[in-house]
């Protein structure tokens, strides 16, 4: 928790010293990271697109469950399994794993439509957002600033496993699923952060494997969506509760 609270606050103490100058300065990103960052970010839309196929594949054919689940695994390790220069065929692969993904996530989403369409355009829009601020604050920072969190993240996904393995066993309760999810969230946020700055790192260090990075923000995208979605979905009903109670 020092870490995160000490993420934070670096940021709220170097707000004041940001100008629109700063902003602008990628001076510490070479032109050849910049154009690794346009391909990955491009990919990237492109996967999101195809994992909106996905749902609306689902809402159609009712495809989403465990197939597609075991299909976005299998398509996720055969693109990291294929070579860096094939890569046409990786970027079907990962187009492949998205809509995959995409078809897996449509049971909450066609859940959402039917409770409220607003819930899901507002769960994009603030996983889209908190994705481009994370992702600005990770390329302004000085560089391996926050790679550190790499190891503290990683014990929390660790955490989360272990809970989930345990809730199997010995069953769940309403308090332990709500803690995994806003911690699962708090999380895969970091992640964004980390993510971003490692994927910069690497390419620095030779490694422009577009694919592979836009997979990682990928996931890192969808984890976070989905956790907001079912918190919004979850406050939506208590809501509609409450209501149903004073009438």
């Amino acid at each position: 928790m020092d870490a995160f609270t000490s993420f934070f606050d670096s940021q709220s103490s170097s707000r004041n010293r940001w100008t629109y100058e700063s902003l602008k300065n990628f001076r510490q990103i070479s032109p050849v990271v910049q154009n690794h960052l346009k391909l990955v970010y491009l990919t990237l839309c492109c996967a999101l697109v195809g994992a909106a196929a996905g749902a609306y594949l689902h809402l159609i054919w009712n495809i989403g469950g465990l197939l597609t689940t075991l299909a976005t695994v299998g398509c996720t390790i055969w693109l990291l399994s294929t070579p860096p220069y094939e890569e046409k065929k990786r970027v079907s692969i990962l187009m492949a794993a998205a809509t995959f993904q995409g078809a897996t996530v449509g049971p909450l989403i066609d859940l959402a439509i039917n409770m409220n369409p607003s819930i899901l355009i507002s769960a994009f829009g603030g996983t889209a957002l908190a994705f481009g601020c994370f992702s600005a604050a990770a390329m302004l920072a000085k560089r391996r600033e926050y790679l550190y969190l790499g190891g503290l993240l990683s014990s929390g996904v660790s955490i989360l496993l272990w809970l989930r393995f345990a809730s199997a066993i010995f069953g769940g309760s309403a308090s332990l699923f709500e803690f995994e999810l806003y911690f699962g969230l708090m999380i895969f946020v970091g992640y964004m952060v980390v993510d971003t700055q490692e994927m910069i790192e690497r390419a620095h260090l030779g490694d422009l494997d577009y694919v592979k990075h836009a997979l990682t923000l990928f996931t890192d995208f969808i984890a976070v969506f989905v956790r907001i979605l079912i918190i919004m979905l979850k406050n939506a009903d208590k809501n509609e509760k409450k209501k149903k109670r004073r009438d």
